[in-house]
């Protein structure tokens, strides 16, 4: 029977992420993108008890309007980490409006260029904060391809990908983050709907999936399947060609 240590693996991760700037940047500061959500909450506390705060650097990245942007502030605050706000709006207005007239844009490229935009501002503000760029994805979204190939998929280091949202979530509450910012209903930022409207499945139904194998709904179970393999492509290293010499 599966059981989740969470103390265990808070101390494991937070292990892992000096490990990982031992080797990859002593003197670099962790660069986190800030949402106010779970998830960009516990990769930022994770690294402040890994590095202290003053070696973490949170970035808001509101497009013109954040409805949620105080639980972003929140955050910061809560933390006491130095921190940057970047309206991306002008860039991702920019994007749009200087494509070809002539292309028939999609609501899914419409809804990807803020993420990648994100992307774009987090990697500038780490070369110029001598960073490295946090990935703040989880295992449950990464299992269905919820995420934005190099937008927030993208990253330097990646503390909770093998962590589902449960997991996550148990995480939070044991790092003392606040309770509204733990279990805040996660949205996607992109087209206004939640996670689960997305998905189709709820997260509870999904880690118990990932985690046992165990799941009632058959229909669920093949559309869980479905989105694992279409989308497994995010996880792997790009295809290369290998000429024979």
């Amino acid at each position: 029977m599966y059981r989740f240590d969470a103390l265990k693996t808070k101390n494991q991760c937070v292990q892992w992420i000096r490990d990982f700037f031992n080797e990859n940047g002593k003197d670099c500061n962790a660069i986190v993108g800030i949402s106010g959500g779970k998830d960009s909450s516990v990769v930022a506390a994770l690294c402040v008890e890994a590095l202290g705060k003053d070696r973490v650097v949170g970035v808001l990245m509101p497009c013109g309007e954040q409805h949620d942007i105080d639980c972003a502030k929140q955050l910061v605050e809560h933390l006491g980490i130095k921190n940057y706000t970047v309206n991306i709006k002008d860039a991702v207005d920019g994007l749009m409006n200087n494509l070809p007239k002539d292309l028939e844009v999609t609501s899914q490229t419409v809804q990807n260029i803020p993420p990648r935009v994100r992307m774009a501002t987090l990697y500038a503000i780490g070369q110029s904060e001598n960073g490295r760029v946090a990935n703040t994805c989880n295992l449950s979204e990464d299992w269905v391809g919820y995420a934005t190939r190099y937008g927030d998929g993208a990253g330097d280091f990646s503390p909770c990908s093998n962590l589902t949202v449960a997991e996550v979530k148990e995480i939070g509450h044991l790092l003392g983050l606040p309770e509204n910012l733990v279990e805040k209903t996660p949205i996607d930022g992109l087209c206004g709907k939640t996670d689960e409207d997305n998905l189709g499945f709820t997260y509870a139904v999904l880690d118990k999936y990932i985690r046992t194998g165990e799941i009632e709904d058959t229909n669920t179970k093949e559309l869980i399947d479905r989105k694992h393999r279409m989308n497994l492509f995010k996880l792997q290293l790009m295809p290369s060609f290998k000429p024979e010499i």
